[in-house]
């Protein structure tokens, strides 16, 4: 089922809109006018009635009643739409002028003063019934005075037709131009979706101009650009993440490819091929834990990677970790310490390899006879750790790049070793933000640090605190 456009139902309701507006203006002057009548009506009403009680007080007698009769005649047969009629306690007419209707009984002992409405097939009648004291006749009289206000419905009914057909030609010629002023008011948008329509993925550095877009759309079109400049990020990354991992795998495949041919070119002896599966067997696994690498930051992008909720000690974790590279420390003359103390909540294994990857990172770039220092402080919401080394500095503009995939600070992008594919620092940002922390990097003054803040665990007995790694 197609639904309607936006210009569609912005007329509609438009239209309706009108169309309600006139229905309650009608309605309301409808309501006015026939409480206008009825006003009219009743003090016509009441003015014969004043005017009849003033002349019946005068009569003396049935003949002095009679000598009234030309008076009342004067008085209520000048109003061609006011009939009266004028009875006796017995029910007799005295008196009906200008002629009498057949009014029903149920009118005759009606409450004083309250207009009554009677219809007689197309004629309606509105009355009023009084009992008048005539002083000669003894006692009081019935008057009914009643108005013909047939016109007065013929007037509302006339009224009503056209009220009709002004609210359906109205509402067609409101749809009309709603659909005009809404086809006009939606250019901007329709220049909008051109322009969002002529995007694709060689266009993605264009913008879409906010100087000709109306203010309620400017919203709209800044988060539009927003998006295109986020989805033309995500594509020069996922364009260099896809040439990195083919400039990665190049070099071991052509390694392997090369001993190969180069053994199988002639016979050999049994020690030549033990020694070159030897040499393949380090670059298939240096191709493993490339590939190892890139599932798990795979998996982190789409939100797999979910740490447990244990509480791990973080200066026992360095512990353990300085124990693992003291060794490799001591050789490159390069001492390790630590300070501070602090805990989070978290999966042990994924956070000792992103300690692990900092400090190898640090090892690597420290140079013989300096220390390499973990900081860890506990604070009142958070729990941080860095991890700082000297060494040349790091350029600003190169600072927050560093944690994405393959990335090498030298334009010229120089192959990592075998046991660096360019992705440590990208698995440990994803270990952090896993576990709903932060990292960053500051490089000033000849020292390079890594600053890593989780939020802090809470605090439960010690021998819980210092879980043992």
């Amino acid at each position: 089922m197609n639904r309607l456009s936006l210009t569609a139902r912005l007329s509609l309701m438009f239209m309706l809109a009108v169309a309600a507006v006139l229905t309650v203006a009608a309605l309301s002057f409808n309501r006015l006018s026939q409480h206008h009548f009825e006003m009219l009506d009743r003090q016509i009403l009441m003015e014969k009635l004043e005017s009849t009680r003033s002349i019946l007080a005068e009569s003396v007698g049935v003949v002095g009643f009679e000598a009234l009769q030309p008076r009342l005649s004067a008085l209520l047969g000048a109003h061609h739409a006011l009939t009266a009629i004028i009875l006796a306690n017995d029910g007799r007419v005295l008196f009906a002028a200008p002629g009498q209707v057949n009014i029903p009984e149920q009118f005759r002992a009606y409450p004083e003063r309250t207009v009554w409405e009677w219809q007689d097939h197309q004629q309606m009648y509105r009355g009023i019934t009084a009992q008048v004291p005539a002083p000669g006749v003894g006692n009081s009289l019935t008057v009914m005075l009643v108005l013909d206000v047939t016109s007065h419905m013929a007037f509302f009914a006339t009224l009503q037709r056209w009220f009709w057909i002004g609210l359906i030609v109205s509402g067609l010629v409101s749809a009309g131009l709603g659909w005009v002023v809404a086809r006009s008011g939606l250019r901007p948008l329709r220049q909008v979706t051109q322009m969002a329509t002529s995007v694709s993925a060689k266009s993605l550095k264009e913008r879409i101009p906010l100087a000709p877009v109306p203010l309620e759309l400017q919203q709209l079109v800044s988060s539009f650009n927003a998006m295109l400049g986020r989805l033309d990020d995500a594509f020069v990354r996922l364009s260099n993440f896809s040439a990195d991992i083919a400039h990665e795998l190049r070099t071991p495949v052509s390694s392997l490819m090369t001993h190969t041919e180069v053994i199988l070119s002639r016979k050999r002896d049994v020690d030549t091929y033990e020694d070159n599966l030897y040499s393949n067997l380090e670059d298939l696994r240096h191709m493993s834990r490339m590939i190892d690498d890139m599932l798990f930051l795979a998996k982190s992008d789409n939100g797999l990677i979910i740490p447990g909720g244990e509480r791990v000690a973080l200066d026992e974790v360095v512990r353990k970790l300085f124990d693992y590279y003291q060794l490799l420390a001591d050789d490159r003359g390069v001492e390790l310490r630590s300070c501070g103390s602090g805990s989070v909540r978290g999966d042990v294994s994924m956070l000792r390899r992103a300690i692990s990857n900092l400090l190898s990172n640090a090892l690597r770039y420290t140079t013989e006879g300096d220390t390499i220092w973990v900081k860890i402080g506990q604070g009142s919401t958070s729990t941080t750790l860095s991890v700082e080394n000297p060494g040349e500095s790091i350029p600003p503009e190169h600072l927050e790049q560093l944690f994405d995939r393959f990335y090498r600070a030298d334009p010229a992008r120089r192959e990592g070793s075998p046991s660096n594919a360019g992705l440590g620092l990208a698995i440990t940002r994803s270990i952090v933000e896993a576990h709903q922390g932060r990292i960053r990097c500051t490089s000033a003054n000849g020292w390079t640090a890594f600053h890593v803040e989780f939020p802090r665990a809470e605090r439960s007995s010690e021998a819980e605190w210092r879980k043992s790694i």
